[in-house]
């Protein structure tokens, strides 16, 4: 393994056409499983880097190879979907996209969740790998995968034999946006991310009319007491020593407000950092909604169907300390953090230890690391006397006022994912 060089960080020419990208792809934003677009200018900035592209693997998904005698295979992952978000952050470059959902509906389209910069980063880091050759001998598989906003883009990808069409990695890397200020990365010490579960939820009822709710059974009243009792899997069944959340993310019941529906379907979330919690709390999900049901009186058994499910994201240890070390000679200690679990959560394990059973491939070790985007106005601005109080009062990931800087961002992001790869890459 080999050290960060002192010259990782981005050329003056390097850093503008990473920002180029960026800001083509913010204004252009496309919804999981429709990124197209997005893609095409992905492929086309590695192929013009040197690498051999393969395109529409899992979906939109892109695949480029560069080779450089024999090494180790490192793996660059960066995500090509965006958000249906209404993007409020006022930029000159703000996008103004819609796109159309699963079921039909025109929404607005944004990346208020970093996916551009990650891809203009690793776009960047790709190219400097490429003009650097007789620093590290090896493989580069640079990835642009689709759909990680529904947690289905990296099985889709694995399922269409990324593994098997290419080399399969010994490393895999990827970092991605946090609002901490621009110009630092953060490591964690165990897991980064969480594990998850989405569950779309069915109460029936039997509809009627509003005026005679006696005749019918309003499935509203069920879903809502089911609501207020899924607190109770957190509030009572859930040591307070551990990380666990339930959310419901949407409730919906088709009708008129003179029409009782006959039934209301409900997306829930259950998010922690054990598999057992979230086992244990989906199985709690289902008892409480048969219970509901039940003591509603609803003349059918609810549904319950798994729409997506993510891994605990826990990067290799060793990996892990040797990319902070890196990092730390690369920036200076004051430029990198330390970052506790959150409770977001990324299909990227399935890359690593997690998809095993998924792509076959045994002891790939993998890193992910936070990338800080606040510029410094922004950070001055944000009230607060102390840093985790400025943290609260930031824009988060997928808020519509998510705004990256852009310089400092991305010339940190290109460094530190450039400096991971050449030290996870072999000697000249």
């Amino acid at each position: 393994m080999t050290a960060a060089p002192p010259d990782a960080a981005p050329s003056d020419a390097g850093l503008a056409r990473a920002a180029e990208l960026y800001l083509d792809l913010h204004r252009h934003p496309e919804l999981s499983g429709a990124e197209e677009r997005t893609a095409a200018r992905f492929a086309d900035r590695l192929a013009g880097a040197g690498y051999q592209v393969t395109r529409g693997i899992g979906g939109h998904g892109v695949a480029a190879v560069l080779r450089n005698g024999p090494g180790p295979v490192v793996m660059l992952r960066a995500e090509l979907d965006a958000l249906p978000v209404a993007e409020r952050t006022g930029l000159p470059y703000a996008s103004t996209a819609t796109g159309r959902t699963p079921d039909g509906r025109e929404v607005p389209v944004m990346h208020a969740c970093g996916h551009d910069v990650h891809l203009a980063c690793a776009a960047g880091a790709a190219a400097a790998l490429a003009d650097a050759r007789d620093a590290w001998r090896g493989t580069v598989l640079v990835v642009g995968q689709p759909a990680e906003e529904t947690l289905s883009g990296a099985r889709a990808m694995l399922a269409d034999g990324l593994y098997r069409r290419f080399e399969p990695p010994s490393v895999v890397l990827a970092q991605h946006t946090a609002p901490l200020p621009a110009g630092m990365v953060a490591h964690g010490r165990g897991p980064v991310t969480a594990g998850s579960r989405t569950l779309r939820v069915v109460i029936h009822g039997r509809g009627g009319h509003a005026g005679a709710p006696h005749l019918a059974l309003d499935p509203v009243v069920a879903a809502a007491a089911v609501v207020l009792r899924l607190q109770s899997i957190v509030a009572q069944e859930t040591s307070p020593a551990e990380q666990l959340v339930v959310t419901v993310g949407s409730l919906e019941a088709a009708g008129q407000g003179n029409v009782i529906p006959d039934r209301a379907v409900l997306a829930v979330t259950v998010r922690g950092f054990a598999e057992e919690s979230l086992e244990r709390a989906c199985t709690a999900v289902r008892r409480i909604v048969r219970g509901e049901a039940a003591a509603s009186g609803c003349p059918r058994e609810p549904e319950f169907e798994e729409l997506s499910r993510s891994g605990v994201n826990t990067p290799d240890p060793a990996l892990a300390e040797q990319l902070r070390t890196v990092h730390r000679k690369l920036f200076g200690p004051a430029r990198v953090s330390e970052w506790p679990p959150a409770l977001a959560t990324e299909d990227f394990p399935l890359f690593g230890p997690a998809g095993e059973s998924l792509h076959g491939v045994p002891g790939i070790r993998t890193a992910y690391w936070m990338l800080g985007m606040v510029g410094p106005e922004q950070w001055a601005a944000a009230p607060g006397p102390d840093a985790a109080r400025k943290l609260a009062a930031l824009p988060a990931n997928h808020s519509p006022e998510f705004r990256p800087q852009v310089g400092a961002t991305l010339r940190t992001g290109i460094a530190a994912l450039h400096a991971a790869a050449l030290a996870s890459l072999g000697r000249p």
